[in-house]
């Protein structure tokens, strides 16, 4: 294996484009009108696109706080050298309580069991908390009146912030995400008034928030799909954002086959006529889903050619008839632009039946990120 791995050396590779993230930040920002923080969410190894590379573009680029699902995914971001503070948004069980104050990683609270067992563990050491209340989304943060008093009297504990999570924001019926914005502000404030105790960060916007519902901007916003270029839902203000990664595979081998050969597992191909069939190194294991087979498009040399037959683990085959110049080692695009061809990642979602988040998030480790600083991504169509 080489040690650095570039686009003339890769089988398979994401490539993705910091310049457009920066783009994407800047174009997020100007839409908060006051002084409400930045959190990024780079859960998830940041949507696919590499954790700690895209922390550390959003630490220059001045974002204030980060977001993340796992303990795990919050030491890797301090070992890679990432000081900002961290919001971990998931359930972390009391016992590693200590990793949560070594690492200084503050922590979502979402239930007094959950508190009780963060207080007794800190041993006299300070734990950075968020309150999470659900307004809902039926998931985390289950709380009576009661237990959140007894949470914000308990020791070793410092509860910065306090926040809820939008079920449905991307809808064009907003009516539910006004319901839990007001159900937010209101319990929020009920419990300020009834503890003494002032919460300096409220947070309740995701992407779709950020762009649709101002009001919800409040201490802070947590974009996550749209830092990366994608927009959630249709939201009728589009902020001009940029998909910042491509996926692509180089061809493997080129070969004709004739009227009536069938191609890959299930033989659920049969070709029509004589074909030029491309080979490419990208499979299911790559995080190419095998739902998606002979649903898709690759681009080849600008023009889209179909996928056929079954994906494979680890390559599947493409149509390339009457696409001049297509040789082994030419670039297959399954995600991104190509001369004048794009094919976005909710392409493939709206196939899959799915979402861009998943698609992207689904690329698996063994396909390399390649780092550019273009600025372009690609321009997305509207």
């Amino acid at each position: 294996m080489p040690d650095i791995i570039t686009k003339e050396t890769a089988r398979t590779w994401a490539e993705v484009d910091m310049g457009a993230i920066a783009h994407n930040y800047t174009a997020i920002r100007g839409l908060l009108g006051g002084g409400a923080r930045f959190l990024g969410v780079v859960k998830a190894d940041a949507y696919g696109h590499g954790a700690v590379p895209v922390a550390r573009e959003l630490v220059r680029l001045g974002c204030e706080y980060l977001g993340v699902a796992c303990l795990s995914e919050a030491i890797a971001l301090r070992d890679g050298g990432i000081r900002l503070p961290i919001l971990i948004l998931g359930h972390t069980p009391p016992e590693y309580t200590h990793l949560l104050t070594e690492y200084s990683i503050t922590q979502a609270v979402c239930g007094l069991g959950a508190a009780l067992g963060y207080s007794e563990r800190a041993r006299g050491a300070l734990l950075m908390a968020h309150i999470k209340l659900d307004t809902g989304m039926g998931r985390l943060g289950d709380w009576g009146a009661s237990e959140l008093e007894r949470a914000l009297s308990l020791p070793n504990l410092s509860y910065e912030g306090i926040f809820t999570h939008f079920a449905q924001s991307e809808s064009d019926d907003g009516s539910f995400t006004q319901s839990q914005l007001r159900a937010f502000l209101s319990r929020a404030d009920a419990l300020q008034k009834s503890t003494g105790h002032k919460f300096n960060i409220r947070h309740c916007a995701n992407s779709a928030a950020v762009i649709k519902y101002p009001q919800s901007h409040l201490d802070m916003i947590r974009p996550g799909i749209a830092l990366y270029g994608y927009y959630p839902g249709r939201p009728a203000v589009m902020p001009a954002l940029r998909p910042s990664m491509s996926l692509r595979s180089r061809v493997m081998q080129v070969k004709r086959i004739k009227k009536g050969d069938t191609v890959s597992y299930g033989r659920r191909y049969t070709a029509d006529s004589e074909r030029t069939v491309a080979v490419l190194p990208i499979g299911y294991a790559d995080g190419l889903h095998r739902s998606l087979s002979g649903r898709i498009d690759v681009l080849v040399n600008g023009r889209r050619a179909p996928q056929i037959g079954t994906i494979c683990m680890d390559a599947c085959m493409a149509d390339v008839t009457g696409i001049a110049g297509v040789a082994a080692g030419s670039v297959a695009t399954l995600i991104g632009a190509d001369v004048d061809g794009r094919i976005y990642a909710d392409e493939l979602a709206n196939l899959a039946g799915t979402l861009s988040h998943e698609i992207l998030t689904s690329i698996s480790g063994r396909v390399p990120r390649i780092y550019v600083d273009s600025g372009e991504g690609f321009d997305r169509a509207v």
